[in-house]
């Protein structure tokens, strides 16, 4: 007999086929049933999924409930949280996923309680190798989950420690038989019997076997399913035909009896393997355009908008934590797996990008406040440029800058090296009304131009500078020109076109034919890609009209061309296919002294259901890439698939993984690595890394993919349900890749991250000008302020933080919980402890995520592949 803890709960997915409005008409309804049930039974317990976000919504609806939640939460009955949104583990950066659980913690302590410190996700499509590492910096140790495990080749129980990268480490809890293992319906309490006997038991007796289990796991709940209602008298009878002991329990007292276990294996790497269950290898690419969404959105935050609020209220400027923290819960909720991986219907794909579009306007709002605020402080005039530096390392280099002026003759002083590397002129308008002293004038407004000027900037630190500049040149500021020639070159890199191909060399090595594109049908679905039998992969031609341009220390190549592509999946295997032309621009930049060549693909797709892939060519005889994931690197092979694999796999376990921002190829001497924007998935091909772009498709769910056999994901062919097409996930128009190359000498992995890390900073600059007062959306609102005069002084340049750690920064943000604070968190990502007890001489103090201050103040290591928070007043 095994004694089995039984766990009632509801999965609930904010949105899928249906959208987050459907989803809380439901919740107002089974909710309240929850609630009223627990109160009715005192000894039953009730798990809401692990996020906070959706009892958020239900009291937006019940003002009545908090006080009831919070007294069943108190009781041990209600379990909410930790996470604010149920998270994909694969895509969104790590930061989002460590902001994810604070905000869902810090939440739900301050309206219901204490959260369930458990990292729950029983739906999500995999998980990343270094969820240990991120769960732990929030203080949890258990982890809970159903996809991604094979108990043959990976851990061979159940339940085991899963170590992330470094030194940091969970206990694991698998669901093999998926969070409704012990689903107790309606038509079930009808034939109990039935129920045990073909059902729970079944499930009982494996968990118990792979591990020598006892007690083992039961959760007992599926998609928005009610509360079991009168839970011990049908446990009671539950038992009365099972040959195990059934009872009452939670999701924490399990893991308790867990974390009691001496015997239990331990296991390292991602959990991404099809066994039991289908984990989706390939939505990495589906719309694309989120996950580019995501990334930008994710980089706003990160590096301007929360960097920029520090230095706002530095400079006396009220910036509260609140706007921000709306901003962080619109792009969480644009992050779980289902929404973010991209399985969603068109319907909910609209709600999603507004919601994308909400979290831009946000940030772009906090942007603008922040920068006229500090100008109108320093009282600056239209002919003096705000230049920041949002990092609190020393910076040197090219920051590019919007300037509205009459003309292009603009005058900076030499050191900056002024260049216009795009330009607009808006034509002049008559008969403007103007309000003046005499009432309202009409006037003409003269023509101006936009310009976007690049200038060459010294920082110290994270701050901002004052660049002045006249319109008295004699000549106009120098603009790209095109010069004969087909090659471009810095001090690191030699690139040429020649023949349809890119050549480029760099650290000493020359890398022939080093980018291409690839094509090929996708016969899948919004949940995987799936090739199109009788079709293959195709290299695309890369001829057009090349221009070369130079512009000061700007050199660049343009390639334009079209593809003629198959219109349809009918087309690619038919005697005389209709194709389709499909325009592209491909871009290569060099800047004096950046070790990246910076690379733009613009694709203008016309075709339907394909794969769009950039390979890499390196050339390098090694069967391994490495990439970057959530705080760290690690190394991926193409590991062999068996003829039969569907034997042992319900999808093939392609060799496709995922990436973050960072993958490439090295040998002992040389490495090749790609640095994107948002592109997450890649293959490793001969010499050669495969980045996909782009894979579209018109269908939520297909049957009997070649990839992926039998029923269609999305319960699309289910009994009641029906084909959902998704148009828009064809991505048809315009779709803008951003990309770097970035070549080496032996691979550092630190010096790796840092140079994505460097590439990555923006520039930010302001200008205080009322040529357009919509060029930033809030500045004809923004009115001039009678600042306080016991203000601190601020000067036209200034450094607010100095420092240059050799790990990479994460985040810096004002502090949540501790008024007048910010926040650093460190990323160590390579395979070595770094010291950094420097820092607590000056002034932090080491801490967990949630600015729980450390006992110990004395030194501070941040281990292998680990992060540490800091905090600091003032």
């Amino acid at each position: 007999m095994t004694e089995a803890h039984f766990v009632n709960h509801t999965h609930w997915d904010r949105e899928w086929y249906f959208t987050t409005e459907d989803a809380q008409v439901l919740s107002d309804q089974l909710f309240s049933d929850v609630l009223k049930e627990l109160e009715a039974h005192p000894a039953v317990n009730f798990t809401l999924d692990g996020q906070a976000s959706i009892v958020d919504e239900y009291c937006a609806m019940h003002p009545e409930a908090p006080a009831r939640i919070r007294k069943l939460v108190a009781r041990g009955q209600l379990f909410i949280g930790p996470w604010y949104t149920q998270t994909d583990a694969m895509i969104p950066d790590a930061e989002s996923i460590i902001r994810n659980l604070v905000i869902g913690i810090l939440d739900t302590r301050r309206q219901y309680g204490q959260p369930m410190m458990i990292g729950y996700l029983p739906d999500t499509f995999g998980f990343n190798a270094q969820l240990p590492m991120l769960l732990n910096q929030v203080g949890i140790h258990d982890f809970i989950f159903w996809r991604g495990t094979n108990f043959k080749r990976q851990m061979n129980s159940v339940y085991f420690k899963w170590q992330g990268l470094g030194n940091n480490r969970v206990y694991a809890a698998n669901f093999p038989f998926g969070y409704y293992t012990g689903q107790i319906a309606v038509d079930s309490k009808k034939d109990l019997k039935s129920f045990v006997e073909n059902r729970l038991d079944q499930g009982i007796d494996f968990e118990a076997e792979h591990g020598n289990n006892d007690p083992v796991l039961v959760p007992s709940g599926i998609d928005q399913m009610n509360i079991v209602h009168n839970l011990e008298d049908t446990l009671a009878k539950v038992n009365q035909y099972s040959h195990n002991h059934v009872f009452i329990s939670s999701y924490p007292a399990f893991m308790n009896t867990l974390r009691q276990r001496t015997d239990l294996p331990s296991y390292q790497g991602e959990l991404r393997l099809p066994t039991y269950s289908r984990v989706h290898r390939t939505i990495g690419s589906v719309r694309s355009q989120f996950k580019r969404d995501n990334f930008q959105l994710e980089q706003l935050i990160l590096k301007r908008v929360e960097p920029l609020i520090v230095i706002a209220q530095r400079c006396g400027i009220d910036l509260s934590t609140g706007v921000a923290l709306r901003l962080w819960k619109k792009l969480l909720e644009c992050q779980p797996h289902d929404t973010l991986g991209g399985s969603i219907s068109d319907n909910v794909a609209e709600d999603v990008a507004h919601r994308f579009k909400e979290g831009f306007e946000i940030a772009e709002g906090l942007e603008n406040y922040a920068k006229k605020r500090i100008a109108q402080r320093l009282d600056l005039t239209p002919h003096q440029l705000l230049v920041f530096n949002l990092t609190p390392r020393p910076f040197a280099g090219y920051k590019d800058v919007l300037i509205l002026a009459s003309s292009k003759r603009l005058h900076f002083a030499p050191k900056y090296k002024a260049t216009i590397i795009a330009s607009e002129k808006v034509a002049k308008r008559e008969h403007i009304m103007q309000q003046t002293t005499k009432g309202f004038e009409f006037k003409d407004e003269p023509a101006y131009y936009k310009l976007t000027v690049r200038l060459w900037c010294q920082f110290d630190g994270l701050g901002y500078q004052v660049i002045a500049f006249d319109e008295k040149a004699a000549r106009a500021l120098p603009e790209f020109k095109s010069v004969s020639g087909e090659t471009i070159k810095n001090n690191t890199w030699q690139v040429t076109f020649k023949n349809g191909q890119f050549s480029a060399k760099a650290a000493d090595k020359t890398y022939a034919n080093v980018l291409s594109i690839l094509d090929s049908g996708n016969d899948g679905d919004t949940y995987d890609y799936s090739p199109l039998r009788g079709d293959s992969e195709k290299s695309l031609p890369l001829t057009g009209e090349l221009t070369h341009q130079q512009v000061g220390e700007t050199d660049q190549l343009i390639l334009k061309g079209t593809w003629q592509l198959p219109k349809t999946l009918a087309d690619r295997t038919a005697a005389k296919p209709e194709l389709m032309a499909v325009p592209y621009t491909l871009s290569l930049s060099l800047k004096a002294g950046s070790p990246v060549l910076d690379g733009k693909l613009v694709v203008d797709n016309q075709a339907y259901d394909h794969r769009l892939r950039l390979q890499l060519r390196t050339g390098f005889k090694t069967d391994a890439a490495l990439a970057k994931i959530q705080g760290g690197f690690h190394e991926t092979k193409n590991l062999p698939i068996a003829a039969d694999w569907e034997k042992e796999f319900v999808e093939k376990p392609v060799n496709l993984y995922d990436f973050d921002k960072i993958v490439g190829m090295h040998n002992q001497r040389h490495g090749l690595f790609l640095m994107a924007k948002g592109m997450k998935e890649y293959e490793l091909l001969d010499g050669s890394v495969a980045v996909t772009l782009m894979a579209t498709t018109g269908q939520l769910g297909k049957p009997n993919l070649l990839w992926r056999p039998g029923r269609a994901s999305g319960d699309t062919t289910s009994i009641g349900h029906v084909m959902t097409p998704t148009p828009l996930a064809e991505e048809l128009g315009e779709n803008t890749f951003e990309f770097g190359l970035t070549a080496t000498g032996k691979v550092d992995e630190l010096a790796l991250a840092k140079t994505a890390e460097r590439w990555l900073e923006p520039s930010v600059g302001y200008q205080l000008q009322t040529l357009n007062l919509f060029i930033n959306r809030l500045d004809n609102k923004l009115w001039p302020l009678e600042f306080d005069e016991g203000l601190p002084a601020i000067k036209a340049t200034e450094t607010f933080l100095q420092f240059d750690p050799s790990v990479t920064i994460s985040a810096l943000y004002p502090a949540y919980t501790v008024d007048h604070a910010v926040v650093l968190r460190l990323a160590n990502q390579s395979a070595k402890a770094i010291d950094v007890t420097q820092l607590l001489k000056a002034g932090w103090l080491a801490a967990n995520a949630l600015e729980e201050v450390c006992e110990d103040q004395t030194k501070l290591q941040i281990g292998a592949y680990d992060m540490v928070t800091l905090i600091r007043k003032g």
